[in-house]
């Protein structure tokens, strides 16, 4: 077959959020994927320091993070766009006076509130990544870092509208759900990310398959011609899916990689 080009997204695609482990399956076909001289790439959210060691341990050419913002093919930075930190720090006193709830994330760390926040996701997060060793020694309050993109918490105390008024210059909130908000610089997505590669690569985006299953991985599926949702995935990726594999945990990976005959 034709050397392809595979970006996939991390949690719920190819890292089980029921389970926090990556099935032997996906593992497996991945390495099949490369054995049969395809080019893989992480495409994600996640700024760089949070990619899980279990990923960074698997056979990805490169790591597209922070939603377009920070790429790297394999140990080659090819670009990096942080907030500066005069803005940076201008959102994070809005986000306190908007009375929300945010983490910052960073290429060096993640940034959590020094106190208890009332947002239980928020506190889900930081107990997910203090036990990775991260989110711990700098609170978002202190102004010695810089960061890519917040994940925003709010709730009726909050004034979410005020707030996206104040970012709206050079930046936009993807909603997550449940109150939830991806806030990630403008004219930065997983799309550019993608459409970066293939001009480095020089592959069209009919060599190019993505794969994901939540609502930041809309720009990338509304940018592919060969878009997999996974089995459980956000309603709102149906009008640009190609296909609908498995779940993750049902061997997701796998079938759809054997169903374009990837592998």
């Amino acid at each position: 077959m034709e050397k392809a080009v595979l970006f996939f997204d991390i949690d719920g695609t190819i890292l089980s959020e029921k389970t926090r482990t990556i099935p032997q399956s996906a593992v497996t076909a991945l390495q099949m994927a490369k054995k049969a001289g395809h080019l893989l790439f992480i495409n994600t959210g996640r700024t760089i320091c949070s990619i899980p060691a279990e990923i960074r341990g698997m056979p990805f050419d490169g790591f597209l993070c922070g939603c377009g913002t920070h790429l790297f093919f394999h140990d080659e930075e090819l670009l990096a766009k942080s907030l500066s930190r005069d803005r940076g720090r201008a959102i994070i006193g809005k986000l306190f006076e908007c009375n929300l709830g945010g983490i910052a994330e960073g290429p060096e760390d993640v940034y959590f509130p020094s106190h208890i926040s009332r947002f239980d996701k928020l506190e889900s997060s930081r107990r997910y990544f203090r036990q990775r060793g991260m989110g711990i020694e700098c609170p978002i309050e202190k102004d010695d870092f810089i960061y890519d993109k917040l994940f925003i918490y709010a709730d009726k105390q909050s004034d979410l509208n005020s707030f996206l008024e104040f970012i709206d210059e050079d930046m936009e909130a993807l909603d997550r759900g449940s109150n939830a908000y991806e806030v990630v610089q403008k004219g930065y997505s997983k799309a550019t990310a993608c459409e970066f590669m293939l001009n480095r690569l020089g592959m069209t985006k009919e060599q190019a398959y993505v794969f994901g299953d939540s609502s930041n991985d809309l720009a990338m599926f509304e940018f592919a011609v060969h878009a997999v949702a996974m089995g459980e995935h956000d309603p709102v990726l149906d009008p640009y899916t190609e296909f609908v594999t498995k779940a993750v945990e049902e061997d997701g990976i796998a079938c759809a990689l054997k169903h374009y005959r990837l592998i």
